[in-house]
């Protein structure tokens, strides 16, 4: 083992004490740059600092600075950030002024009192153009946001959007907002008038609403908004609709129409976001879609007490005082206590959805129920790829079993119908894929048996299913099939690498694994072989008495 050591060439005492001159600079620069009034240490100041630094520590370097130092500031006037990577949007946090508010209303149990209208003024104009529902059609005027005084000095500047997550990018604005959807797309900020330093700012960045940034295949179909902060001596869209209630504006592009996504990238994420408002809430959608809007209704209801503005055909300028641009998520299917508002978790979710839904059962059969009754289990039919071939066959060494059995596909309009199958069921069987996303409709203690096909496919089934389905209170069982239950087997040679090296499969990317053991196969479960696991469920149901 060779050791290798990083040749240095000696100090030189020139070099040393012009350092320590330089050094004695740098320090006092930095005291007064810290001690401006009118700058605070955001990032386009720390980046100005570092690149002073670099810029004199260069004349004084006698090796090859550039290589082993690098400073990547971006600019805060207009235009984009650089990509991380090209499945990744870009990664920066911009800080403007606002105002701040706390909401302190629980979603699950609202406080008492009269609730929050959704309108500021009643509208006296006699013209045509002025209407009012939930919101005040005004002909002048914007709604100026009031800032955080409490220091006696000049609002304090505050990170307005987080661009750290892995998984998506959001915008909590707060001020004076105004969105123009149709051409513009535009959501500006117009800083106040009194806001000492906000003169000089006037930054614009890009966000894509939809939470699954790393994805490029599903932000490439979500329509990019332009974030801006406006100076008040700079012209800015009159104020068409006045909103007296906070906004939220996502996005149902990407993979929506998807149930898994659906779920994962849109419904729980705007759970989390929106429960806090306790439906005083406005949801401006970009990608809307009527199809998804009326198959979803029940949840979109339960969440917002105002119609959806669609915000890709709306042309009116709509102004507010607090708008969220983008969803906050974590995991698929999954909430984290310690992050969410007021220590919710998935499980509410789930209360939503059956109350959402008129879902009766909250509990799954239990031994000693009424006389003759048996545990019901649901097979998910597929009708595409993944299926089971032999159907016909399982079903009737289920009921030998001792269930009653329903075998179903799911409805992909009628949510409801599906909903209350799902909730009558107390087992619930299917082949990897987006239809077990239906198990959020079962009732607590049920079980989720999810049937594995080939392809070394465990982490996927595990951490989109798996995980989400115990976290919602189920039980869950998993049934990793066999070569000869595969109809792979009728495609490929035996000594095939689909089946000798299914990791070589991965290594060539998403799209080819999906296609070899998502989209080519099939299942002929061996009813002898899967038999034990449909007694195991049954055990653990008689055991819950």
């Amino acid at each position: 083992m060779k050791l290798v050591k990083r040749f240095r060439p000696p100090v030189e005492p020139r070099s040393f004490g012009s350092g320590l001159i330089v050094g004695c600079f740098l320090v006092s620069m930095t005291f007064v740059m810290l001690s401006r009034n009118d700058i605070s240490m955001d990032h386009l100041s720390i980046c100005e600092l570092h690149l002073f630094v670099l810029e004199l520590s260069l004349l004084l370097s006698t090796s090859n600075f550039h290589n082993s130092h690098s400073v990547n500031c971006l600019p805060s006037s207009s235009g984009d950030a650089a990509p991380m990577s090209s499945t990744v949007e870009e990664d920066r946090s911009i800080r403007l002024s606002g105002r701040t508010k706390q909401i302190e209303a629980s979603f699950i149990n609202p406080p008492d009192g009269k609730e929050e209208e959704g309108i500021r003024s009643t509208c006296e104009s006699k013209s045509s153009d002025c209407k009012t529902e939930n919101d005040t059609e005004v002909l002048n005027g914007r709604s100026t946001g009031d800032f955080n005084e409490s220091d006696g000095g000049a609002p304090k500047r505050k990170p307005m959007c987080d661009f750290s997550d892995f998984r998506l990018n959001i915008c909590d604005m707060e001020g004076d907002i105004r969105i123009t959807g149709k051409n513009l797309s535009s959501v500006m900020l117009v800083t106040s008038s009194d806001h000492t330093g906000s003169g000089d700012r006037n930054e614009s960045w890009q966000i894509r609403p939809y939470p699954r940034k790393y994805d490029s295949s599903a932000m490439a179909k979500v329509r990019p908004l332009n974030l801006t902060s406006q100076r008040p001596d700079q012209e800015a869209p009159e104020c068409s609709v006045n909103h007296t209630v906070p906004g939220i504006l996502f996005s149902t592009g990407g993979h929506c129409g998807n149930c898994f996504h659906d779920f994962a990238d849109v419904l729980v994420p705007l759970f989390q976001t929106a429960g806090p408002f306790h439906g005083q809430v406005q949801f401006i959608i970009t990608n809307h879609r009527g199809w998804w809007m009326h198959k979803y209704r029940p949840y979109l209801r339960k969440l917002s007490s105002y119609d959806v503005i669609d915000y890709d055909n709306d042309e009116r300028v709509h102004c507010f005082d607090h708008v969220v641009v983008g969803l906050r998520a974590e995991r698929d299917l999954m909430i984290d206590p310690s992050r969410a508002p007021r220590g919710h978790s998935i499980m509410d979710f789930v209360k939503l959805t059956r109350s959402a839904y008129s879902l009766a059962r909250e509990r799954a059969w239990a031994a000693g129920g009424p006389p003759g009754t048996k545990p019901r289990l649901l097979f998910i039919a597929r009708g595409g790829t993944r299926r089971f071939v032999n159907l016909e066959e399982v079903v009737g060494m289920a009921r030998e079993v001792g269930y009653e059995v329903v075998a179903a596909e799911p409805d992909f309009f009628d949510v409801t119908r599906f909903a209350h199958v799902v909730n009558s069921c107390d087992v619930m069987v299917g082949v990897h894929g987006a239809g077990l996303t239906n198990f959020l409709f079962l009732p607590t203690d049920a079980i989720v048996i999810q049937v594995v096909p080939l392809g070394k496919l465990d982490w996927i089934a595990t951490n989109f299913y798996g995980d989400p389905a115990m976290g919602m209170k189920l039980r869950y069982l998993q049934y990793d099939i066999s070569v000869e239950e595969s109809t792979l087997t009728e495609l490929y040679p035996r000594d095939h690498r689909v089946f000798q090296d299914p990791e070589s499969i991965h290594k060539e990317g998403w799209f080819r694994l999906g296609d070899v053991y998502l989209k080519q196969q099939n299942v002929r479960l061996n009813v002898n072989r899967f038999r034990p696991v449909l007694e195991k469920a049954l055990q653990l149901l008689h055991e819950r008495n």
